[in-house]
């Protein structure tokens, strides 16, 4: 075999030792591209409760001092508005507060909850919203009606969560919505009709529960440990109490605002 046969050799060996190679790298690039990818986590399974051993918190909330006359709205830009046009920025009857959220801010530890399947819903009426303050589970849907014969701006204006600014006109289909992350006192607003405000209350735990017009909440459900108990009002702030609940407890925690 002459040098040149010899070359001509070596240099066949080469370029196929280049294909194998390459083929081998593009195989395993399309391998790897093609295997399935997870981008998101399934959702933890919720942590077990006993509920043989699940206790119970309960009270009422009362204000220590007069109560702030209820001011009254003009509605007189809008005449499909026909509410009962009183202001709901601190609700009092007998000294006993509504619409304070009260919920388990701390004690829970780690735990997971089941999202409720069941949506909640805000209604429109009366060009105000029912009602002014709401409670809900992070990723729970809410469901968001107009029952009034005018177009409402829905806007709600988060801190930990994603805006949104969304038209309703008359007998439209319900708005389907929801809230990723915790967020307390959560203001929404309309644009056509400035008066319009409530709060959602996002919560990580279904306990939680707003105070009626008799000041009374109810907290159910709950594994026995120390908690603490926040109750929000969004005028006069917030208050919070420890409590410790054993097994098939059954505890009173009221909660006394003072008046500005």
């Amino acid at each position: 075999m002459n040098k040149k046969t010899v070359a001509m050799f070596g240099l066949l060996c080469l370029l196929g030792i280049w294909l194998l190679v390459g083929c081998s790298k593009k195989e395993s690039t399309e391998n790897q591209s093609s295997a399935p990818t997870s981008s998101t986590q399934p959702a933890a399974a919720a942590t077990p409760i006993d509920p043989s051993t699940v206790a119970a918190v309960s009270g009422t909330v009362k204000l220590d001092g007069s109560a702030p006359k209820p001011s009254k709205i003009d509605m007189s830009q809008d005449a499909a508005c026909k509410g009962t046009n009183t202001a709901e920025t601190i609700v009092v009857d007998g000294g006993k507060v509504a619409n304070v959220f009260v919920y388990v801010k701390d004690g829970l530890g780690d735990r997971t909850f089941d999202v409720p399947k069941d949506a909640v819903t805000i209604d429109q009426k009366g060009c105000q919203y029912h009602p002014h303050v709401l409670g809900v589970m992070a990723g729970q849907n809410i469901q968001i009606k107009n029952d009034d014969q005018t177009t409402h701006n829905i806007h709600p204006t988060p801190q930990a969560n994603r805006e949104w600014n969304e038209s309703q006109p008359p007998a439209a289909a319900p708005l389907e919505k929801s809230f990723a992350r915790e967020e307390i006192m959560l203001p929404v607003k309309c644009n056509q009709h400035p008066w319009m405000r409530m709060y959602i209350n996002v919560a990580k735990s279904p306990f939680y529960a707003v105070t009626g017009p008799d000041g009374k909440y109810e907290i159910k459900g709950l594994p026995p440990g120390d908690y603490t108990i926040a109750f929000v009002q969004e005028k006069l702030g917030e208050q919070t109490q420890k409590v410790t609940l054993a097994a098939k407890d059954s505890k009173t925690v009221d909660q006394t605002f003072k008046a500005q």
